[in-house]
């Protein structure tokens, strides 16, 4: 039966993957054709994309009961992307920081992460909850509007699909994310029962692993190509949207519990969000020291949840 529930985890987050480039692909298509501005296009469609496999995933292991996944999901997919994927890409090629990176948007990530901690010390994500993570996050989509508004240069163009083919692909893309997150989640969770190991452990390592898959390719091809500094702005922002944006409309649509062991793992998001912050400032650059850092501390905190 293992090999089954492998089998099944493994084949959703293939699922997950590839159904949400083809979502966005097709749905961005399909804006541009309606004649939406590319900027919109941008800070909406493609940016929330890169969320899709965590808020497919966190929403069915949410309805399903699951809800130490939902969470474990999201706290352990920010803690891979920053202590994992940077780490990785920063120990490949030094990454060039932005200054708005370092002085708005890792502040403002470590904002949202002390935001999410706070909600979740009464043991729930209420509705209430998820208006509240829906407000900032709105805030946050209203300083990206205005920040890309500023920018001198226009924004990049990209070929989307044409024609009938962006229909098909947001349908295939959507049906494959629908049955890439019941297929994980049915084998991450049939997988803890079996062998023994807590939902929370499988949340925190092995679903957050899979649904951040997207952001490891992208970051660590980038910092093989030389390209290494789009790196870390994909990465805050992808932190941000997973939890402004997935957890808040998870709660919007029903009320998700938050184990108290999930306030230590929310700490240690904001201390890798405080590592990140104090690796990058000094010269506004992530280099081979920094990442050797940040894997260091995921190495720690394994441990930590091995012996849970």
């Amino acid at each position: 039966m293992i090999i089954l529930y492998m089998a099944s985890l493994i084949l959703g987050f293939g699922l997950l993957v590839k159904g949400s480039d083809y979502f966005v692909d097709g749905a961005a298509g399909l804006a541009a054709r309606f004649g939406i501005p590319q900027l919109i296009i941008g800070l909406t469609i493609v940016a929330m994309g890169t969320s899709a496999p965590e808020a497919a995933v966190s929403i069915t292991a949410a309805l399903e009961g699951s809800a130490d996944i939902t969470i474990g999901n999201i706290v352990g997919s920010n803690i891979l992307n920053i202590c994992i994927i940077l780490g990785i890409a920063s120990v490949i090629v030094p990454i060039a920081v932005a200054k708005s990176t370092v002085f708005i948007e890792i502040p403002y990530m470590l904002l949202c992460s002390v935001i999410l901690l706070l909600l979740g010390v009464d043991g729930k994500i209420s509705p209430v909850d998820g208006m509240i993570l829906w407000a900032a996050f709105l805030i946050y989509l209203a300083y990206l509007f205005v920040g890309a508004r500023k920018q001198k240069e226009g924004p990049e163009e990209i070929k989307y699909a044409k024609g009938f083919r962006q229909i098909i692909y947001i349908i295939g893309g959507l049906t494959a994310i629908i049955i890439g997150s019941k297929s994980s989640v049915y084998g991450a969770t049939e997988l803890a029962r079996l062998i023994g190991i807590s939902e929370r452990f499988i949340g925190l390592t092995i679903v957050a692993l899979g649904t951040s898959l997207p952001e490891l390719f992208t970051s660590v091809i980038a910092a093989k190509k030389g390209n290494a500094d789009i790196a870390i702005g994909n990465i805050v922002g992808s932190n941000i949207f997973n939890i402004l944006f997935v957890i808040g409309t998870t709660a919007l649509i029903l009320e998700v519990p938050f184990d108290r062991r999930f306030i230590l793992d929310g700490v240690i998001v904001i201390v890798s969000g405080i590592v990140l912050f104090f690796c990058a400032f000094p010269k506004k650059k992530l280099t081979r020291p920094g990442g050797i850092a940040m894997l260091l501390c995921y190495a720690v905190y394994f441990g930590y949840l091995c012996i849970q």
